[in-house]
């Protein structure tokens, strides 16, 4: 993988991902935020409700991650729902208070909520070579 794009996958930041549509089999495009914490790959958004493209990834777990920021490139990536919610709290909590600096005390108060109800995806690029 270039350096470049190692480099913008560390730092995360908001993206565009293309997945299939798990009805229609069309590409969605979207907006989102992903996260990096020791060298491991998170989508995720708020609580509350549900969300299209966890489902298109459940249905067709390879997707395309649109860089943006600082550098353009596409980059296949493979995605799975995290089934252990110690490790989604874990995750959450640090994407409050690190990512989007939410207050920790605030942040530790409202983790059941998100470990419920938010989405969330860990992914990795696929290796094409």
């Amino acid at each position: 993988m270039e350096t470049a794009i190692r480099e913008a996958l560390d730092r995360g930041g908001t993206v565009d991902i293309t997945t299939i549509g798990r009805k229609t089999g069309l590409p969605r495009r979207i907006e989102i935020y992903f996260h990096q914490f020791d060298g491991e790959l998170y989508l995720t958004g708020r609580p509350g409700f549900k969300r299209d493209w966890v489902a298109n990834i459940v249905a067709h777990p390879e997707f395309t991650l649109h860089l943006k920021h600082g550098i353009q490139a596409d980059v296949p990536v493979r995605g799975r729902l995290e089934p252990d919610p110690v490790e989604r709290g874990r995750i959450l909590y640090r994407a409050l208070t690190e990512s989007w600096g939410s207050d920790p005390e605030r942040s530790r108060a409202a983790l059941d909520r998100w470990v419920q109800t938010a989405p969330f995806i860990r992914f990795e690029p696929i290796d094409q070579g």
